[in-house]
């Protein structure tokens, strides 16, 4: 009996430590170290002072094409014009769909007018895994303080339809702009849509 016991509690204690370890709005983001497509180093810290955007993405993806049809570059010229730091994210495990190295990581970029920050990578998906990044696009809104401010969707329409992207309602746009105003978004989580990450 006393064995059962303290095996409900271990268990319990895995359980509780595995939702400690879900990100959570109004919390520092979870750290991370990746390296980008020129073979830089990016760090979370290195970015205090500064909203830090991350757009989980994969091109190979319906839904991310949906968006890069000029709705995604619209966002990513205006918020980093505003000194927004925007990162695209690419989880993919090396043989599955979205996985890409580098020279087809900048390729895709310049073909597409993307204007990220930095594209980085996430092969071992240690950093997808921490922020809990579902789906792509998963979208993520980090403040000057380094706390997360939003996590989901990149609006409301969960379809792979351009036309669809002028009647959604812009939860990401909308969050990115009340954090750039110093205010907390409203809705702070949304449903993300998309392929799921290949991990």
């Amino acid at each position: 009996m006393k064995k059962m016991k303290l095996l409900a509690l271990a268990a319990a204690a895995v359980f509780a430590g595995s939702l400690a370890a879900a990100p959570q709005v109004g919390q520092p983001a979870p750290a991370f170290t990746v390296k980008d497509s020129a073979g830089q180093v990016h760090s979370l810290q290195d970015f205090a002072g500064k909203n830090v955007v991350l757009e989980w993405t994969n091109h190979d993806c319906p839904f991310v094409v949906k968006h890069y049809q000029g709705n995604m570059q619209q966002l990513q010229q205006d918020l980093t014009a505003q000194d927004v730091v925007w990162l695209s994210v690419i989880s993919s495990a090396p043989g599955k769909q979205g996985h890409v190295n580098q020279a087809k990581s900048d390729e895709l970029t310049s073909s597409r007018g993307a204007a990220p920050t930095a594209v980085i990578f996430d092969e071992d998906g240690v950093m997808g895994k921490a922020y809990d990044a579902r789906t792509t696009p998963h979208m993520y809104v980090i403040d000057k303080n380094g706390v997360l401010q939003y996590m989901g969707g990149i609006d409301s329409i969960p379809s792979a339809k351009v036309e669809d992207i002028q009647t959604a309602t812009p939860y990401f746009a909308n969050a990115a702009k009340a954090v750039l105003a110093g205010q907390a978004p409203d809705p702070a989580v949304s449903r993300p849509y998309g392929c799921s990450i290949k991990y």
